[in-house]
């Protein structure tokens, strides 16, 4: 008995430490999740590869522990990735994704950084189509008081009107970006403040204010490796120094920027610079060299092309497919909506009606409670009649028997009298006559007469007894 206790203990014991140690793995690989796709989404103004390959990392291990916000993320942050490596189908159908797996937790505010990503997207080719998402994103935010992401969505929107040239609205916008990041201490998003500012500045051909911002962005980005921003920054920079005519600091930012650009691999980097050099030597007249970058801009437009025109096909037949899958859903959601209250409202009718039933039931059986209880009162109250009109006949019946006793009583009495006083009565009446004629001698008749007399009284008495004696029947 012992051993089979022994036995059972190290078995449980065994059982507690695997399930321990299953917990603490699960719990360690979600996570390196979180924390690949963390350093994922700080690599991506860095190296944006990186960001790909780090995502691609998190999602295969949270799809293994069924991770759903790990993968989610996973998803979103790969987008990123993709955007910032000029990939907008890529970047988009990982997005869409990404949004279904947030719609499962459900995660509102993971849709609503989904939905700002996305209008990054179209922040190139349909404006009014970003800030559609923005501002759905923008509304999720403000009910969720989430700070940093309202002041991403200020930055973003800032944009879509800079390249809208509304240039009040887009500073606006820029300057409540800037306070929030500030207030958040962001300084990697600051760097991207201080971009756009230049930048608005730049197009209002203000170049003071905008060499002041982007030089200290570039400064910033710079210190903290932003190599996307870099690149974005010395090309603005560098389209800044060529209106002012100082091709000198042109060509260092040009260079660069050049450099960063093939860094990151980014090919639109890479083309837009193609593009200001052949700009900066035309303005130059160094027509031989803007000749060799105007070849270059043709075989990458030539290249380009196609895959860009695939692309952007391929982007908005996402779009497309998604909006369609949207209203095929809501119809499933109307369709499905429709059969829920028609079914709650037959349920509710139903349940109306069985209350309906149940209480008719009660009610019936109340009532028949009620009849049987009056049925069981009148069967008593009728007893009870019945008892006692038996008790009467009894009394009657005694009653008869006593006057039919008292009757043969009266009769014996009346027979009596007629026979037994009235002798003494007529010997008295015969006396007095002999006496009122002097027939009979005075003395002789008083006793004679008292004699009478006390015969009288004895049978009066007798007679007497007789009627008060019930149980005597004769004289």
């Amino acid at each position: 008995m012992k051993k089979a206790c022994a036995i059972l203990l190290f078995i449980l014991a065994s059982f507690s430490v695997y399930a321990t140690d299953a917990r603490d793995v699960t719990q360690k690989d979600t996570t390196e999740v979180i924390t690949l796709n963390k350093n994922a989404y700080d690599n991506r103004l860095t190296n944006s590869r990186e960001t790909v390959d780090d995502a691609e990392k998190a999602l295969a291990l949270a799809r293994k522990l069924d991770y759903k916000r790990g993968i989610a993320e996973a998803l979103r942050v790969k987008g990123i990735g993709e955007y910032y490596l000029n990939k907008p189908d890529s970047a988009l159908s990982h997005y869409f994704e990404a949004i279904s797996w947030f719609e499962k937790l459900p995660d509102e505010r993971g849709i609503a950084k989904v939905n700002n990503n996305i209008g990054n997207l179209y922040q190139m080719v349909d404006y009014e189509k970003a800030l559609s998402y923005f501002n759905k994103s923008l509304e999720t935010a403000k009910k969720y008081k989430d700070t940093s992401l309202i002041a991403s969505l200020y930055l973003n929107i800032g944009n879509i009107y800079n390249r809208k040239n509304m240039f009040v609205a887009a500073l606006n916008y820029y300057n409540k970006s800037y306070e929030l990041f500030t207030r958040l201490n962001n300084t990697t998003i600051l760097v991207q403040c201080l971009e756009d500012l230049g930048v608005i500045y730049y197009n209002q051909r203000d170049f003071a204010k905008a060499k002041k911002y982007l030089l200290e962005a570039h400064q910033k980005a710079r210190d903290m490796d932003m190599n996307s921003s870099v690149a974005a920054i010395n090309l603005t920079l560098t389209d800044l120094y060529v209106a002012e005519g100082n091709y000198a600091e042109a060509e260092k930012y040009l260079e660069e920027g050049r450099n960063y650009s093939m860094l990151i691999h980014s090919d639109k980097d890479i083309y837009d610079y193609k593009h200001t050099a052949y700009e900066m030597e035309l303005k130059r007249k160094n027509y031989k060299a803007a000749l060799d970058n105007l070849r270059g801009i043709y075989q990458l437009d030539s290249v380009n092309f196609r895959s860009n025109t695939s692309e952007r096909f391929a982007f908005f037949q996402q779009e497309k497919q998604r909006e369609l899958a949207a209203i095929s859903q809501q119809k499933r959601e109307e369709v499905a909506r429709i059969i829920y209250w028609s079914l709650t409202i037959t349920a509710g009718l139903l349940v109306v009606v069985i209350v309906l039933l149940v209480a008719n039931v009660k009610r019936k059986a109340a009532t028949n409670a009620q009849l049987q209880g009056l049925n069981s009162e009148i069967s008593r109250q009728k007893d009870n009649l019945d008892r006692i009109n038996h008790h009467l006949e009894e009394i009657i019946d005694e009653r008869t028997r006593d006057l039919q006793i008292k009757n043969k009583k009266l009769s014996e009495y009346s027979s009596y009298l007629s026979h037994q006083i009235r002798g003494p009565i007529a010997t008295l009446k015969g006396l007095m006559n002999l006496e009122k004629e002097g027939l009979v001698d005075q003395a002789e008749c008083i006793n004679m007469m008292d004699k009478c007399v006390s015969e009288i009284d004895e049978k009066i008495i007798e007679m007497s007894d007789m009627l008060h004696d019930p149980g005597r029947t004769g004289l």
